[in-house]
């Protein structure tokens, strides 16, 4: 389903994002080793650093935002974000075999760069793929004209390549060879990503 969060509802998740990903010092939060913060002590410290929350939308964020960016506990008491860390913490998840082929989206001024280095997770912790062509495309549209390269995964797991599966769906590495990477043709990738009508 498409994102269908109102305009403050999007700011909250932004700001959300920020602490549980990057910034937790700005509202004094410290994450433990996986990411984790208690979902009380969130709010409070929020509100005291000028930034209240109403749990309203705290739970509307965390139901609506179809991109999954944000994790609960079993008991439903802590959070954290799904991936996307710039800071340094622990995920503990276990690597999985991938499927036969993954997609990376980014924009057409970074392919030279990529082409010779290879993808690297830059500021994040890991390099993030997708399981289809679409939400690649999707992904490098958000940062200027859109390319997908397709990586090889069973030369990239022959390698010891190490592959992860977040809850949310997406794919994330620690990094990849240029070796492995293949441009996919701009018209499949256009053809892949325009919506189909139904019949």
């Amino acid at each position: 389903m498409p994102e269908t969060l109102p305009k403050h509802l999007v700011s909250l998740s932004k700001f959300l994002s920020l602490v549980l990903r990057h910034e937790p010092g700005t509202i004094g939060i410290t994450l433990d080793a996986q990411g984790w913060v208690d979902i009380t002590e969130l709010l409070a410290k929020a509100a005291a650093a000028g930034k209240p929350i109403a749990r309203s939308d705290f739970d509307s964020v965390l139901a609506l935002n179809d991109k999954r960016r944000f994790t609960l506990s079993e008991d439903r008491m802590r959070i954290r974000a799904e991936q996307g860390h710039s800071i340094e913490i622990e995920l503990a998840l276990t690597p999985v075999a991938p499927p036969p082929s993954l997609y990376h989206g980014t924009a057409t001024r970074f392919l030279d760069a990529i082409l010779r280095e290879g993808l690297k997770p830059q500021s994040r912790r890991h390099v993030h793929l997708s399981a289809d062509i679409t939400t690649a495309h999707n992904v490098g549209s958000r940062h200027g004209k859109p390319v997908v390269l397709s990586i090889d995964t069973a030369a990239a797991v022959a390698q010891g390549v190490l592959f992860f599966r977040a809850d949310n769906g997406v794919w994330l590495t620690a990094g990849m060879p240029a070796a492995l990477l293949t441009v996919v043709a701009e018209d499949d990738a256009r053809c892949s990503a325009a919506p189909t009508s139904e019949r």
